[in-house]
């Protein structure tokens, strides 16, 4: 806005250059393609729009005054910026349109995803590839603004999220399952342990985990009925790698993947604190987006539903 919080009209910064360089009114107008009255309205109106005449209308050629000398070359230099952002924006616009975006839940993003894609770019071009790992409420809240194509996590169906109540569009990648692990003793059993007469100290999943919204929804199902108020939740945090490494130094038992805590049993770094039972199978799901996607997000759908390549 200008003096008196006059409209600024784009064309007239256009109509200024042309004349500048042309130094002649009817023949910028023939440059600007329209019509000579209507150009040298659009140069007083600019004029007025700054506050000062920055053409001397007596010479002949029409030369700029000393204002309209100080305006042209700042002028040119915020049209060039103007046309820089323009072919920036519109390349980036392109790219996210080309690229493929994934929210993927921290664990997996550490233990699944990497291999998967693997497996998907040996069949298929990808292109650019944006992730973001974050919890599995995150996750949904990327995928219901449209910020992202595709969610991974894991799921269960005794605990549908909002992507199920959504109805959005769902593949099962692969399987997997929490084990309540804990640190060993020195002799190898788990220090925390259930199926004792001790309440076993347990490092739980927050609101905001999906893996905890599994654990809160089958555990009376599957445990008993009081089994959740039998426990003792010393710790809670939405990342089961954090869990992890709690676990490890021995704060409690914790439901983890076994994605995750494979290595950790084979090396008797983790015990099993159920010793083979209260385990929870859950499936390690692909959301996609209801509306069209990008082509090259289309062909990964297509070829995730014909054959599900997995790690």
């Amino acid at each position: 806005m200008g003096p008196g919080n006059r409209p600024l009209d784009l064309e007239w910064l256009e109509d200024f250059i042309a004349l500048a360089e042309t130094g002649n009114f009817s023949r910028a107008a023939q440059v600007r393609s329209i019509a000579q009255p209507a150009f040298s309205r659009h140069i007083r109106a600019l004029e007025e729009w700054v506050g000062v005449d920055l053409f001397d209308r007596s010479a002949h050629p029409a030369a700029l005054t000393a204002a309209g000398k100080r305006f042209e070359p700042l002028l040119k230099e915020l049209l060039a910026g103007l046309e820089a952002a323009r072919i920036k924006a519109r390349a980036a616009h392109d790219m996210a349109a080309a690229s493929l975006r994934f929210a993927a839940t921290h664990v997996l993003s550490l233990t699944f995803f990497p291999r998967w894609l693997g497996s998907v770019e040996s069949r298929l071009s990808l292109g650019p590839i944006q992730t973001i790992s974050d919890s599995s409420q995150a996750c949904e809240d990327l995928m219901l603004q449209r910020r992202v194509q595709f969610v991974l996590c894991h799921g269960h169906a005794g605990a549908p999220g909002r992507l199920d109540e959504g109805q959005y569009p769902v593949l099962r990648l692969s399987e997997d399952v929490l084990v309540p692990v804990s640190a060993p003793d020195a002799q190898g059993a788990p220090l925390h342990a259930l199926g004792t007469a001790q309440p076993p100290s347990v490092l739980a999943y927050s609101e905001a985990s999906g893996l905890g919204r599994i654990m809160r929804a089958i555990q009376d199902s599957e445990f008993g009925k009081d089994f959740a108020s039998s426990l003792s939740v010393v710790f809670t945090a939405h990342h089961a790698a954090l869990l992890r490494t709690m676990a490890l130094e021995g704060r409690g038992l914790a439901w983890l993947p076994m994605s995750l805590v494979a290595d950790d049993l084979h090396t008797g770094a983790l015990a099993d604190a159920g010793k083979g039972a209260w385990r929870v199978p859950v499936e390690i799901r692909l959301y996609r987006q209801v509306a069209n996607m990008a082509p090259v997000a289309e062909a990964l759908w297509q070829l995730v539903s014909d054959g599900s390549p997995t790690p």
